[in-house]
C-alpha cells in the first residue's frame, strides 16, 4: 500500500475551498420597496469587485446589500467565502451562522463555519457543526470532503469518541489517502490520545505517527508488514498507555492468546485501562469462558459507565448467566450511548426474548438488520 496521499493540514491553509462550489445558497427574492434598485445595484457592484480582485471593496459593497436586505442568504455565502479565504475566521463563522439560519439544510454551510469554528479553538460547536455537515452532506468536491472529514476525525478524538474517529480515518486509509497526516489523526485514535496533534510533544508525535503506519498497513491487509511495525511500537513505547492495547487488537483475529497477553501487559501497567478490561472480556467471551470473563467485563463498566463497549460485554455476561433483566439494564445504557451499534441491538433483541418480551425483541432484531445494512453500505462506500 502506498503511504502518501494529500497532505490535509496544508490543504486546507491553502487551498481556497470557495472556488470548489458550482452551487451556493439560492438568492433571496428581491424586496418589493424602493430599495430594490439600490440592493441589485450594490449586489452588482460587490460581484464584480470580488471578480476582479478588489477584496476589500467587495466585502463592504456585500455589507451594505445585506444592510438593504438581510435575508439575502447568498450575500452572506459570499462574504463567508470571503473571510475564509482571508482567515478571517471570526467573521467567516458569523456569515456562515447566518447562512445556516435561512438555510437549515446546507450541508457545506455547516462545514464552514465548523471549520472556522476548529479555527478559533471553538471545539465543541465545531465538532457539533461538522457532525451535522456530516449527515446533511457536503457537495461532491473531494477536497472539501476531506477536509471536512479529517477536522471531525481529529475533533472525535478530541471528544473521546475514539471507534468513531478511527472509523473515520481508516475510510481516508481504504480510500487511498494515507498522507503523514492522516496517518497521525489514526494512531491518535488508535492510542485513545484526546488531544490534537498541534499539543503533542515530538515523542508523542512520533508514536503516534509509528501506531497510525501500523494500523494503516493493517487495514491495507499487509499483515507482515504491519506485525513488523506493532512489534517496533511495543519496542520503542511500550511502557506507554494503550501501546500493549493496540497490539493486541491487532493480534485477536489470527492470534487470540497473543492478543490476550498483550491485554494483560496494558493493564498491568495501567489498572484503569478501561478499554483493555473490554478487549479481555470480549476474548473470554469468544471463548465460551463467561465465568472468567465476568470481573473484567464487571471492572470495565465500573471504570468507564458511559463506554457503551463495557455495558455490552456485561449485559452479554449477565445474559449468559440467566440474569436476563440485569441485561437488560446494562444492554439499554449500551442502547442510549451508542444507538447505532448493530451488536448492541442483536444483544439487546435477545435478552428482551428471554425476559418474554417479545415485542420488544422484535423491534430490535428490525433495528439490528436496518444497522448492519447501513454500516455495510458506507463500509463500501469508504466515505469519511
Amino acid at each position: 500500500m502506498r503511504l502518501a496521499g494529500v497532505g490535509i493540514v496544508l490543504l486546507v491553509l491553502a487551498c481556497r475551498l470557495a472556488t470548489l462550489f458550482a452551487t451556493a445558497p439560492a438568492a433571496a427574492q428581491q424586496p418589493a420597496t424602493t430599495s430594490a434598485g439600490a440592493f441589485e445595484s450594490l449586489r452588482t457592484q460587490a460581484e464584480e469587485a470580488r471578480a476582479g480582485g478588489r477584496i476589500d471593496a467587495a466585502v463592504a459593497l456585500y455589507q451594505q446589500a445585506l444592510a438593504l436586505q438581510p435575508s439575502w442568504t447568498e450575500g452572506y455565502w459570499s462574504l463567508g467565502t470571503i473571510y475564509y479565504d482571508a482567515d478571517r475566521h471570526r467573521e467567516c463563522r458569523d456569515a456562515f451562522a447566518r447562512v445556516v439560519e435561512h438555510e437549515p439544510g446546507h450541508g457545506a454551510a455547516w462545514a464552514f463555519r465548523g471549520l472556522c469554528e476548529f479555527r478559533l479553538k471553538e471545539y465543541a460547536p465545531a465538532l457539533e457543526h461538522l457532525n451535522r455537515a456530516r449527515q446533511l452532506g457536503v457537495g461532491d468536491a473531494s477536497e472539501f470532503q476531506a477536509v471536512v472529514g479529517y477536522h471531525r476525525a481529529l475533533l472525535l478524538a478530541r471528544a473521546e469518541q475514539f471507534e468513531r474517529a478511527f472509523d473515520v480515518d481508516a475510510a481516508f486509509v481504504r480510500g487511498g489517502n494515507a498522507s503523514p497526516e492522516i496517518l497521525e489523526a489514526l494512531g491518535i485514535a488508535m492510542l485513545h490520545v484526546a488531544r490534537l496533534p498541534s499539543e503533542l510533544t515530538a515523542e508523542e508525535r512520533d508514536m503516534v505517527q509509528l501506531a497510525g503506519r501500523a494500523g494503516a498497513l493493517s487495514i491495507g491487509m499487509e499483515r507482515a508488514a504491519a506485525d513488523k511495525a506493532f512489534v517496533e511500537l511495543v519496542s520503542r513505547y511500550g511502557g506507554s498507555r494503550n501501546v500493549h492495547f493496540v497490539y493486541g487488537n491487532f493480534l485477536a483475529s489470527d492470534h487470540p492468546e497473543e492478543a490476550l497477553g498483550q491485554f494483560k501487559s496494558e493493564i498491568g501497567q495501567f489498572p484503569d485501562n478501561a478499554h483493555a478490561h473490554v478487549q479481555i472480556a470480549q476474548e473470554l467471551i469468544k471463548q465460551g469462558d463467561f465465568d472468567a470473563a465476568t470481573p473484567y467485563a464487571t471492572k470495565a463498566a465500573k471504570l468507564a459507565p458511559r463506554n457503551y463497549l463495557a455495558r455490552k460485554v456485561l449485559g452479554q455476561v449477565k445474559l449468559q448467566q440467566g440474569d436476563a433483566s440485569g441485561a437488560i439494564v446494562e444492554l439499554e445504557a449500551a442502547r442510549t450511548l451508542e444507538p447505532s451499534s448493530p451488536s448492541v441491538r442483536f444483544q439487546l433483541a435477545r435478552a428482551y426474548q428471554r425476559a418474554g418480551r417479545a415485542a420488544d425483541a422484535t423491534r430490535e432484531r428490525a433495528e439490528f438488520k436496518r444497522l448492519e445494512a447501513q454500516q455495510q453500505l458506507q463500509r463500501g462506500a469508504a466515505t469519511p
